[in-house]
């Protein structure tokens, strides 16, 4: 029961580490990476779809990004989309694909770009914190039922413990190299 209890809390804070990598990949460092926009909801004909269920991306040089569109209509709405991102990129569009050129980061842009990771890496530990408090309140509920005795729920909180602070060291670690991407020159 308690090792249930442990496992559900180990994977989803497994998962809660991962999202946060695909969050933190999300944003600009000074080169050019798909997972940019491959995640940037489009408005195709009235549902918001995932930029890369519309096109394929590629990086033919460091600073540029190319996107092939499978349907030509979509561009407008993908250029739309790429200018009303928080990323400041400008897309141009050739009538085939639709280039994006990757200018380098100003210090104060580098600056707003690491608030951005901090705040990710703040929702990510809190994720974490809430997935304890969920682990933390199975444990009292089997304690309650009689189904463990005090010894094993105290050892129980201590391993819910020791976990939470191990991931959140790693959603800090995931952060300090995410930093150091984006302060990188």
């Amino acid at each position: 029961m308690i090792k249930d209890v442990m496992d559900d809390a180990e994977v989803r804070m497994g998962k809660a580490i991962d999202a946060l990598r695909r969050d933190l990949a999300t944003i600009r460092t000074g080169r050019a990476s798909p997972s940019l926009v491959e995640r940037l909801p489009v408005d195709y004909y009235g549902s918001s779809t995932p930029l890369n269920q519309l096109a394929g991306i590629s990086v033919p040089e460091p600073r540029m990004l190319v996107i092939q569109p499978w349907d030509r209509g979509s561009m407008s709405a993908i250029e739309k989309a790429i200018m009303k991102s928080e990323l400041g990129l400008n897309p141009t569009n050739d009538g085939q694909i639709v280039r994006i050129a990757i200018p380098p980061l100003t210090e104060e842009r580098r600056k707003q770009l690491v608030k951005l990771v901090h705040g990710h890496v703040e929702d990510g530990k809190v994720a974490l914190r809430n997935i304890r408090r969920d682990a933390m309140a199975h444990v009292k509920e089997l304690l309650t039922e009689k189904l463990i005795g005090e010894d094993d729920e105290r050892r129980a909180e201590h391993q819910v413990d020791e976990m939470t602070k191990r991931y959140v060291s790693e959603a800090e670690r995931v952060g300090k190299a995410k930093e150091q991407e984006v302060l990188e020159v």
